[in-house]
Parts: C-alpha cells; structure tokens; sequence
C-alpha cells in the first residue's frame, strides 16, 4: 500500500513538471510572436541648430515585426513643448507606420534632449525616441 502511494505521488510530480515545461514552453512560443517595435531608421534624431521659436518635426518610421497586431497604447513626451503623434488604429504583422514629433523651441535656448516614451502591447512594453539638437537664443529686441 506504501508502495503504492509512493507510485501514485511521483506519477502526479512528473504530471505536474511537464505541465509546468509545457506551459513554460508555450508562455515562450507566445513571447516570440509579440508585436515588436522595430523603428526603421534610428531612435533618436539629431535637429542641429535652430533659432529660438521654431518649430522642428521629426517623423520616426517604425515597422510591427512581430506576429500579432501591434496595438500603442499612449505615447509620453518629457516635456510640454514636445508633442507626439501616433497610429491609433492597429498595426499588422510586417506593417509600417510613423510617430510624428513635434518641439517647439520658444523659451528654451541651449542644448536641448527630449525623450518621447512609446508604450505598446510589446516585450517590453516601453520604447523611447529621442530628439535633441542646440537651440540659439533669439536676439534680445528689448535692448538697442
């Protein structure tokens, strides 16, 4: 009967174990075909040197290289006077698309670094863009 009970108990671990490996294995076969944020270009773009009160746009291309839709849940600027715009629609497996940015230099003379934080149904769930550049400081009209 111990015997038994033994047999029975060892018979349920090595069930268990290879539910374990085989959910383990199927959580991983999932991950592999998340949706990927894949930008096309580079995440950060570089706008040189602008005159204080412009306005630079930067497009960053992007591809979904993974299997299922992508879908963007929010994208985040580190500032006010960066504003993104993105796809609200979802994008398929191999589609293609842009993050639009916007920065409007007025009131920030010198060197600038804005980070636009992109969040998505991914692995991991955040990617960052970045655009920075040198913005001169508009004369002084107040002085003659």
């Amino acid at each position: 009967m111990k015997n038994l009970a033994i047999a029975v108990l060892l018979l349920g671990l090595g069930v268990a174990s290879c539910t374990q490996k085989d959910n383990q294995q199927q959580a991983q076969e999932l991950n592999d075909k998340m949706p990927v944020f894949a930008v096309l270009d580079s995440v950060a773009y570089d706008f040189g040197t602008v005159q204080e009160g412009a306005t630079v746009e930067h497009s960053f291309a992007f591809r979904n290289d993974g299997q299922f839709p992508l879908i963007i849940n929010n994208v985040t600027a580190s500032c006010g006077c960066t504003v993104p715009e993105w796809p609200r629609e979802p994008i398929a497996p191999g589609g293609e698309s842009t993050i639009l940015v916007r920065f409007n230099s007025k009131g920030k003379p010198g060197p600038q670094v804005k980070t636009v934080t992109v969040y998505a149904n991914t692995l991991p769930a955040t990617s960052e863009l970045r655009i920075q550049g040198i913005v001169e400081a508009a004369p002084d009209s107040t002085q003659i």
